[in-house]
């Protein structure tokens, strides 16, 4: 495969130099040009075509945000990864970004000097980068191949009555509707949540629990957006509240959330701790799907959508041992094939969708 083609753009020198210092030192990278603003950047993308462009999100004339929307409308338009500053105005930009297309971002780095700067910038962007690339090859396999607008759904189930632990397999299904969605997803989540939270009536009546990967901040951005797209209330989880129907609780960032039962031993709470990361993790996936195997036997739906790593798959396969539905993003609408491509392979999951399908899919799981 040919260099990969990378174009830096930031209004602060010092970025664009660690950034180009940076890339300048992977063998897959050529960095083939720079720019100090977004008007600048749109000039040098249709000249440059690059493959890839570093993005800052608040610059002079032409913000991060508006060269997204303009790349929208450009064929064969480059990836952006955006560079994002730890505040909450960056935060909140930084979603918008992600919405609008952008393949994930970097935080930038708050103070130090320049060569640990360096190294924190390459330590964020690698896996994003060899993310990337892994994505990149995939796509161009798929590239003229047939594709399809509709789920498959990998058994014929039969209804059956549930008693106590249940053990899903091929050709069973449990006799109840599942009373929660939990949800895990990390890169082009917010993208992918846009699109398909919205798509959630409030007919579905139950709780919807997400992990997103992301730092703090973030999360509570995130949920900002969602809720004022969705007939769904949706929130950043807070510790200890009850788990209710039609609300979409988002894990916060730099947290675990798991679910507990409540005093009462019939309702079920929310619990945020400082546990550690799991993969690499915090919120977790896995973390979350442990709980809701362990209080939702037999009633449960889980969800794997587009991300990089394998966070989920071992609570997705104790999920499914103890008789949830699994719902899995397909390949050909994920961002990064990553965390659904287990659950997939190893065939513990019901059904694979795209994503304009998940919500539907969910649905039918729920109601009936």
């Amino acid at each position: 495969m040919d260099k990969i083609k990378i174009l830096v753009v930031d209004d602060t020198i010092v970025y664009r130099k660690i950034i180009s210092d940076v890339l300048h030192d992977m063998p897959d990278v050529e960095v083939v040009g720079s720019a100090n603003n977004g008007k600048i950047a749109l000039s040098r993308i249709k000249s440059l075509k690059p493959d890839l462009v570093t993005l800052d999100i608040e610059m002079p004339e032409m913000s991060g945000i508006e060269v997204l929307e303009h790349l929208k409308h450009i064929p064969d338009a480059p990836i952006a990864v955006m560079l994002s500053t730890l505040t909450h105005k960056g935060s909140d930009m930084t979603i918008r970004a992600l919405e609008l297309g952008a393949f994930d971002f970097i935080p930038k780095p708050d103070g130090g000097r320049m060569a640990e700067n360096i190294i924190k910038i390459k330590k964020a962007f690698t896996p994003i980068f060899e993310s990337y690339k892994r994505q990149r090859a995939i796509r161009l396999k798929l590239k003229g191949g047939r594709s399809t607008n509709e789920s498959i759904h990998l058994r014929k189930p039969v209804s059956r009555p549930v008693a106590g632990r249940v053990t899903a397999g091929a050709g069973t299904k449990r006799s109840t509707l599942s009373e929660i969605v939990g949800i895990g997803i990390s890169t082009g989540g917010p993208n992918a949540l846009s699109k398909m939270i919205p798509m959630l009536t409030d007919k579905i009546n139950v709780p919807v629990l997400i992990v997103q990967h992301m730092p703090p901040m973030f999360t509570a951005s995130l949920a900002k957006s969602l809720n004022a797209k969705s007939a769904l209330t949706v929130k950043e989880a807070e510790n200890g509240e009850p788990i209710v129907p039609n609300t979409v609780f988002i894990a916060p960032g730099g947290k675990q959330m798991k679910i507990i039962a409540g005093a009462d031993g019939k309702t079920r709470n929310i619990k945020i701790t400082d546990d550690p990361p799991e993969n690499s993790c915090k919120p977790s996936a896995d973390y979350l799907f442990r709980s809701i195997a362990q209080h939702y036997i037999g009633r449960a739906t889980g969800v794997i959508m587009t991300g990089m790593g394998s966070d989920g798959t071992k609570g997705l396969h104790l999920m499914k041992k103890n008789g949830s539905i699994i719902i899995a993003q397909d390949e050909a609408t994920c961002t990064v094939y990553g965390m659904p491509k287990e659950p997939i392979e190893s065939g513990i999951a019901d059904v694979i969708a795209p994503l304009e399908k998940i919500a539907e899919e969910i649905t039918k799981t729920v109601i009936r």
